[in-house]
């Protein structure tokens, strides 16, 4: 899985017992992806999420020395639940799962670990930081990272791209048509949904019938490109300030 710029990332699954003995002794940082199985239009596909954080992980990974866990490619998704194809995990699985691989990383060594979602629902955010902070306060000596791609891409809004775009919307079909572009449909959807404030909902998709937030017309693969350049820019400063490493490039 060569990456922008040329350079291979570390994979975890594709390393021997004996070779993670010895990676592991020299504590380099370890990089767990997750996304979900979500509805995102009619116009991408169900394993988006996932695509965009395995392939910023991966570069954040080349430039970084870092390893690369095998993706998680479910999470806890409560406001597309309904659409068709949305595999949900509940709050307290993905809790789990950030607990205990977080958990089984220290046990053999690690010190060091950064998840990036690319699912950046509430609840599912909230599970991971828990179960992070669960595995920190089992093991103190580990320093965990925990957010979503999406917590730096969207800080292009209000620049680039509109304030109000969203979910399935001209970012997220951006990043999409530059890594994917065979998956993503011809037609451009534009979402005219909302979401009621501070009400806890059973039916979410009746206030989201498109399924996304914003106007996909204006989506390029240009564009997913200098996104996904500005996250993984952002995700390399904050984890050599967060964990005091250095790259391969400085």
């Amino acid at each position: 899985m060569p990456t922008k710029g040329g350079r291979k990332p570390v994979l975890l699954e594709e390393l021997t017992s004996e070779e993670f003995a010895r990676l592991a002794k020299r504590k380099p940082l370890v990089i767990l992806p997750f996304g979900s199985v979500e509805e995102h239009g009619s116009h991408l596909p169900l394993c988006t999420d996932a695509f965009q954080a395995e392939a910023v992980c991966a570069r954040v990974a080349a430039k970084l020395d870092a390893v690369v866990c095998p993706p998680i490619r479910y999470g806890e998704c409560k406001s597309t639940k309904n659409f068709p194809g949305t595999l949900s995990l509940t709050f307290e699985t993905v809790q789990a799962l950030a607990f205990e691989i977080i958990s089984e990383l220290g046990r053999n060594g690690i010190d060091k670990v950064m998840i990036v979602t690319g699912h950046a629902g509430s609840g599912h955010m909230a599970a991971l930081r828990l179960g992070a902070q669960r595995a920190v306060e089992k093991n103190p000596k580990l320093k965990v990272m925990v957010l979503s791609d999406y917590d730096i891409a969207y800080d292009l809004r209000g620049k680039e791209f509109p304030t109000e775009d969203g979910h399935g919307g001209e970012i997220e079909t951006s990043r999409i048509l530059n890594l994917r572009p065979e998956l993503v449909g011809k037609s451009r959807p534009k979402g005219d949904g909302w979401t009621p404030e501070f009400m806890v909902l059973n039916d979410p998709e009746k206030y989201i019938p498109t399924g996304i937030f914003g106007d996909t017309s204006k989506a390029a693969a240009g564009k997913g490109e200098r996104i996904d350049d500005y996250v993984v820019d952002r995700l390399c400063k904050l984890a050599k300030k967060n964990f005091g490493i250095r790259g391969v490039d400085g």
